[in-house]
């Protein structure tokens, strides 16, 4: 068989084959045929049309045959990269499965410490001493296998403590009746804002959280600009301020009759403020078992806000993946879950009655019944876009009030009646975000956080306390 030598070089280059017979084929099976520099006459083929179509013939099947080659190699890279995808997932899912018993490993380990009681002769050095600003002098920490504390459980005496409180604080909320003192819902159609006061940095502005000592009529807001600060509202003016954290305060709350102030951060540590008899607060106590921050999280089954029930042996906590979980403190057990939200679950807030629990998130928020363990009214005052950042029962349990690009305030009905909006407040920062919201005593007035440096509370213009500022 005779062929061009430059197309039949290139066909071995490329397929290593006979293009007639499909046999293995080489360069050094060529022979070289010289002819001689002469004219060659047209072949006999070409010098008829019938001719000439058989010569095109040849060439198309040629050209199919290359094609067919090509569809080949094609069909067999289809199949191995189909293979490779396949073993990818395979790996992936075999992964995923290790990490989660990895993660259930580590929260039985976790749990295991946190039971496991310290040694005396190991026990943490008590009495260090503190300085004003909140940072130690001198501080010894026992530390357990890999570098992490060793903690004990919950004692058998802390727990009889605990169902001691929750008798007295049951049967308190059972006989307790609406306060002839609670501000009616005319009075609170008619709030508006009564003052607005500069409490944190301008270069840094934000307040993230807030809470209310009643006894005493002092707010205590937590900034971005890594402080939280005592406010009297009665006077007008700031009681203190307290700085060592050294992120933004993310959380804080009165304990002991607001003689004790807790704030959380995310520099990854809670501080407990003891007041002294001047009116001072000084850190007398850094824990520092937190590995994360301490605030509302988007990083993956996350913890982003917690409250206690009002009788103090339930505890709900809300998860970055959008569920509600219900635990017994006693035994430190999810007795419960609530799915049914979009996106991380930003406040909870139980009712003083006891039934109800009020969930928010960027779907808006989610009234749940205690009793029957089954969400049965939604709120969505927003759009998609704009979650809602807070949300509050008053003490009496009659009023419900919740926090995103505005604030509205409802009254609380029974579960098959409607709740009301009866005021709706516009956020007055500028920002488009109200981060947190507060009821005062009787619902006399209400405090509202927002993403400016400012302090908002709201009420009747004949309220006692300064005017707008």
């Amino acid at each position: 068989m005779l062929f061009e030598r430059r197309l039949i070089e290139r066909h071995i280059s490329d397929y290593g084959k006979c293009p007639v017979t499909g046999e293995q084929l080489s360069m050094d099976d060529i022979v070289p045929i010289k002819a001689g520099k002469i004219v060659k006459p047209r072949p006999m083929q070409a010098a008829s049309i019938p001719g000439m179509l058989s010569i095109f013939q040849n060439e198309w099947d040629s050209l199919m045959l290359s094609n067919f080659a090509l569809e080949q190699q094609l069909h067999t890279a289809r199949q191995e990269l189909s293979h490779a995808l396949y073993q990818h997932d395979a790996a992936c899912r075999v992964i995923a499965r290790l990490k989660k018993e990895r993660d259930e490993a580590l929260s039985l380990l976790a749990q295991a410490e946190r039971q496991m009681p310290i040694p005396s002769s190991t026990a943490i050095t008590a009495n260090a001493s503190t300085l004003s600003n909140g940072k130690r002098a001198a501080e010894e920490e026992d530390l357990g296998h890999a570098g992490k504390k060793l903690r004990p459980g919950i004692s058998g005496r802390i727990i009889e403590e605990l169902t001691e409180c929750n008798a007295s604080l049951s049967q308190h909320r059972k006989k307790r009746q609406v306060p002839s003192t609670l501000a009616p819902v005319e009075d609170i159609e008619r709030y508006t804002q009564l003052s607005s006061h500069p409490l944190h940095k301008t270069n840094k502005p934000g307040i993230l959280s807030l809470d209310i000592n009643y006894s005493k009529d002092v707010i205590a807001t937590g900034g971005v600009d890594t402080s939280a600060v005592l406010f009297d509202r009665q006077s007008g003016q700031i009681l203190s301020t307290l700085s060592g954290h050294s992120k933004k305060v993310t959380s804080l709350k009165f304990v002991n009759d607001g003689d004790v102030v807790l704030t959380c951060s995310s520099d990854k540590t809670v501080r407990i403020w003891q007041s002294s008899e001047e009116g001072n607060y000084a850190c007398r106590q850094i824990l520092k078992d937190h590995s994360a921050e301490v605030e509302d999280s988007s990083q993956s089954e996350g913890y982003t806000s917690a409250a206690f029930h009002p009788d103090g042996l339930i505890l709900g906590t809300g998860t970055s993946d959008a569920v509600v979980k219900i635990w017994d403190v006693k035994t430190q057990v999810n007795v419960a879950k609530f799915p049914g939200h979009t996106g991380a679950v930003t406040a909870i807030s139980f009712s003083e009655n006891g039934y109800f629990l009020a969930t928010a998130a960027a779907d808006g928020v989610k009234l749940w019944d205690l009793r029957k363990l089954k969400n049965f009214r939604t709120f969505s005052p927003y759009d998609p876009d704009t979650p809602t950042n807070s949300v509050e029962f008053d003490h009496s349990g009659c009023y419900l009030a919740l926090a995103g690009s505005d604030i509205r305030v409802y009254q609380v009905a029974n579960v098959k009646s409607e709740w009301n909006c009866i005021k709706t407040f516009p956020d007055l920062s500028g920002t488009g975000k109200a981060t947190s919201v507060k009821f005062g005593p009787d619902a006399k007035y209400l405090t509202v956080g927002s993403m400016d440096r400012n302090l908002r509370i709201f009420g009747l213009p004949s309220d006692d306390g300064p005017m707008e500022s």
